[in-house]
């Protein structure tokens, strides 16, 4: 089993940064990827940036060269530094821990609210 907590969330204007955090606890050994995903209002999840262990990453069109994706793998602790953040960004931002042993398993955590307003 493998705890998810997300934190950074908040208010900010347009244009502005967030820096989100999604810890992982119990058991992490198994941890092959990370990845953001985000519910826009009314709208479906979608996914905004995954990481793998190594550090290899990928990004929503949406946001690349905006959002920058990381992880310390030694705190089992993935990041999602947002800059030039836009209205459209507002959503629940959920953090997907995935692991392998026999089969693959997504643990999700509570979700974060970004709102981008002026």
């Amino acid at each position: 089993q493998v705890q998810v907590v997300e934190s950074g969330g908040g208010l900010v204007q347009p244009g502005g940064s967030l820096r989100l955090s999604c810890a992982a606890s119990g058991t992490t050994v198994n941890i092959v990827h990370m990845a953001w995903y985000r519910q826009p209002p009314g709208k479906q999840r979608e996914m905004v940036a995954v990481i793998s262990r190594g550090g290899s990453s990928d990004y929503n069109t949406s946001v690349k060269g905006r959002f920058t994706i990381s992880i310390d793998n030694s705190k089992n602790t993935m990041y999602l530094q947002m800059n030039s953040l836009k209205i459209e960004d507002t959503a629940v931002y959920y953090c997907d821990v995935v692991t392998f042993t026999e089969a693959t398993y997504d643990y999700w955590g509570q979700g974060t609210q970004v709102t981008v307003s002026s």
